[in-house]
């Protein structure tokens, strides 16, 4: 479980891609706040698990389409914005590159929420974290696991938000923060593009 779980925590994805964003957009604490965030939707998404609502959506198939396309939409918001914050960039060459800080409660949400909007959660927290639990095991055994969960990919999250921390303030031209941020966008585009045929 343990070694799947890292896997999936080290693919990039929709998450990943979040954190990356706001990292190049306004530094290595946006990124951990991003991260923060994130961890604290999959903390939710577990425990609505457990509490069965996301069975409901699973049943229901229309709630689940509603959450699918309501993380798609959120998605595709966020890479409209970096694309046209490097479509915006004005002035002279040192004037151009994004600037650092910004809100990192903004971070926070768009962590929080792109989890808690992604399906592709709540399925693990429903289909895969169960399917390692074994029938005799105590009831706090789910919770172990899924809190496994999210202490991995926290750290999965927060290693993306460090990498591109440096980078960034390795990125002494501004064209390379201004390609970073377009990347981000066309990647967040994606994945939008992909839930929405999923």
């Amino acid at each position: 479980y343990l070694t799947s779980t890292f896997v999936l925590a080290l693919t990039p994805g929709a998450t990943t891609a979040v954190v990356v964003r706001n990292t190049i957009a306004r530094g290595t604490r946006a990124g951990f706040a991003a991260a923060s965030g994130a961890a604290t939707g999959n903390t939710l998404q577990a425990l609505i698990a457990v509490a069965g609502i996301a069975i409901v959506l699973q049943r229901w198939p229309l709630a689940f389409v509603a959450v699918r396309l309501a993380g798609a939409a959120f998605l595709l918001w966020l890479g409209a914005k970096s694309l046209w914050r490097a479509a915006a960039f004005t002035g002279s060459l040192g004037s151009s590159r994004p600037q650092a800080g910004g809100s990192g409660a903004s971070s926070f949400r768009q962590g929080l929420f792109v989890n808690l909007l992604n399906p592709s959660i709540t399925t693990f927290y429903v289909a895969v974290v169960p399917a390692f639990v074994p029938a005799d095991s105590p009831p706090w055994m789910f919770g172990a696991l899924s809190a496994a969960h999210v202490v991995i990919a926290f750290a999965c999250h927060s290693c993306w938000a460090l990498a591109f921390g440096r980078l960034r303030e390795a990125a002494s031209r501004p064209w390379v923060a201004r390609g970073l941020e377009v990347v981000a966008g066309l990647v967040l585009i994606g994945l939008a593009l992909v839930i929405l045929q999923g």
